[in-house]
């Protein structure tokens, strides 16, 4: 080696640390790989996107070889620039060693640590994919070592009563798919984020929270006259409602508004007519969650079902159409078709003591308590811990809540701000 003129030793240690970079940047880039772009990318048929992926199903053997290159090559280039140090200083030796450690240790850590790893963490597949034409023949060649080492390092965690952890799976909960979602940016428009989340989160909500509340259901009275009940059918604006004696405990089906045309232009319509075009009425136990009624009315080809208790007694409705709202959000979001909420030019909303929490959130982009009361009475009333009076003012988290108007132990309607949030520090 002392022979060799000093040109070619400073060409030899610049490819060294050129190979010291490779295989800094080749680890870096490996580990950074998006596993499940990567599992895409392969499926579709890219080969650089095979290769990395069959090379990162052999995480050991990958890390091993890499890092017993590098170790080489650092190596190899500390004791090259020893001898060019003693050549350039033969009479000064121990500074010229000191000199070539500090040296090399800089240039190492910029040119072949800081800036390749930087570089692969930045773009790993343009580093990980060609890498790969050089990491797989590579495991191949030094097996024997890679084999060895791995053997000592088993053998190193026996002894320390070390044992084979869990395999890491690729499979995500819903929390950490909310988590991609929600940071997935500009490469999935708003709507269809929102949409996922929608789906996520139907685990998380019972048809209680979305059903229409029994006060609200509308439906026909079959111990009214023909006459009343023709016009209350013909008024609704629903497809479908119930049909019950007396009171909605006493159901007798739900009725499609097309299946009332014979009673409808009949020469003499009957109850009767109705009654047997009525479809069986479906019953849905309160604290189902969404997607498994979604899966219910799937199965079941129905759109409508009737909420009950444990009791038994009816609670509400729910339909299709509220839970794809869930998913996809308000088919309408046009506060002149809100009949619950109504803004006011001074950037308050008046909003009626019925209206369900959640369709208020979704309506106006609020973050309204829903893990309580499901209706805005409700919360007033769980703050309040008392019946209130008119005119008084309530705060719940960044809203304040003005009471409007009482009647029959239950707030009618609510003037609702929204404050900004205190900064804290």
């Amino acid at each position: 080696m002392n022979e060799l003129p000093l040109g070619l030793l400073f060409v030899l240690l610049g490819l060294l640390l050129l190979c010291s970079a490779f295989f800094s940047s080749s680890e870096t880039g490996m580990l950074s790989l998006n596993r499940y772009r990567l599992k895409h990318l392969a499926n579709e048929g890219h080969r650089g996107a095979g290769r990395a992926r069959r090379l990162l199903d052999m995480p050991d053997r990958l890390i091993s070889a890499i890092l017993i290159g590098n170790n080489l090559v650092n190596i190899a280039a500390a004791s090259l620039a020893t001898i060019i140090a003693i050549r350039l200083m033969p009479d000064q030796q121990d500074l010229a060693l000191g000199l070539s450690t500090i040296l090399l240790t800089l240039v190492v850590l910029i040119f072949s640590e800081v800036t390749p790893k930087t570089l692969a963490q930045r773009h790993p597949e343009r580093i990980a994919f060609p890498a790969s034409f050089i990491l797989r023949p590579l495991m191949t060649v030094l097996y024997p070592a890679i084999w060895l080492i791995n053997l000592i390092v088993k053998g190193l965690f026996w002894l320390m009563r070390i044992g084979h952890s869990a395999e890491s799976k690729d499979a995500l909960s819903a929390e950490e798919l909310k988590t991609l979602v929600n940071e997935s940016g500009e490469t999935l428009p708003q709507q269809r984020q929102n949409m996922l989340l929608g789906i996520l989160e139907l685990e998380n909500v019972t048809v209680n929270d979305i059903m229409v509340p029994r006060n609200e259901v509308v439906g026909v009275d079959m111990e009214e006259d023909v006459d009343t009940i023709a016009d209350q059918i013909r008024r609704t604006e629903y497809t479908r409602f119930p049909l019950y004696k007396g009171d909605l405990d006493k159901v007798i089906g739900i009725l499609h508004i097309r299946d009332a045309a014979e009673f409808l232009y009949s020469d003499e319509p009957s109850k009767v007519m109705l009654t047997k075009a009525a479809k069986d009425p479906y019953f849905v136990p309160e604290n189902t969650p969404l997607h498994t009624q979604l899966l219910n009315f799937q199965a079941q080809q129905l759109r409508m079902g009737l909420v009950v208790d444990e009791y038994g007694d009816i609670q509400g409705l729910v339909t299709l159409e509220d839970l794809l709202e869930e998913i996809v959000g308000e088919f309408t979001t046009d506060f002149a078709d809100n009949k619950e909420i109504h803004p006011q030019r001074d950037g308050t909303f008046v909003i009626d003591g019925t209206a369900n929490i959640r369709e208020i959130n979704r309506a106006l982009a609020w973050e309204l308590p829903t893990d309580g009361p499901k209706t805005l009475n409700g919360l007033i009333l769980e703050h309040v811990e008392d019946i209130p009076d008119a005119n008084i003012s309530i705060k719940i988290d960044q809203y304040l809540i003005e009471i409007l108007q009482i009647r029959d132990n239950a707030v009618i309607a609510a003037r609702v701000r929204e404050m900004a949030p205190v900064r804290q520090g």
